[in-house]
């Protein structure tokens, strides 16, 4: 496990390590988060084992726009427009997953999506750099509370079998709660998580 500070540097290994089905630590625009290559199976398997994390709980996703969405997700015109209206933002959105998207269920779950879309430059420029989404969820063992705190990161990590191949200490972040949930995958929007 390597520890990093956030640095142009930084980026460019986290984008090597995702590109070679590694798992990364960094801040998001919440709390700090755990992510991988979303379409690389081995690398989503390792999310769960470090995690701790049960099958039954799929990981949902950042993806860099709308555009990047709509080739994992099905999105109406209603859809479309609450996406234009609401992000990048601190929410969740859950949509209908397309079939032909090349996700396992354990990225979205059976039939569903969750997809993020956030103000965060560190995460952006890595979508950028590797031209994937990226499955994610916040960097804590199951069962755990989510943390803006690198301290409680790396204490988390250090004694697991199974670790992170890189973390990128942003130092503390300011205090945050996970993202809002959203489910827009049926007729009525439903609100989750607040």
């Amino acid at each position: 496990m390597k520890i990093i500070k956030l640095s142009k540097a930084a980026i460019g290994q986290a984008a090597e390590i995702l590109k070679n089905s590694g798992v990364v630590v960094g801040p998001s625009d919440t709390v700090y988060g755990i992510f991988c290559d979303a379409i690389n199976k081995k690398a989503v398997e390792k999310i769960f084992k470090i995690k701790k994390r049960p099958k039954s709980k799929p990981l949902a996703v950042f993806v860099k726009d709308i555009g990047q969405a709509k080739k994992l997700a099905f999105i109406n015109d209603k859809q479309e427009e609450f996406l234009r209206k609401n992000t990048p933002g601190k929410i969740t959105l859950i949509l209908k997953k397309k079939p032909s998207c090349g996700l396992s269920d354990a990225v979205g779950g059976e039939g569903t999506i969750g997809i993020r879309i956030i103000k965060n430059k560190l995460i952006n420029k890595l979508l950028i750099k590797i031209k994937k989404p990226l499955a994610q969820t916040s960097a804590n063992i199951s069962g755990q509370p989510a943390t803006t705190k690198i301290g409680e990161v790396l204490k988390q990590f250090k004694n697991q079998k199974i670790k992170p191949d890189l973390i990128i200490d942003a130092g503390d972040l300011p205090q945050s709660r996970p993202s809002k949930i959203i489910d827009l995958s049926t007729q009525k929007m439903i609100i989750l998580k607040r």
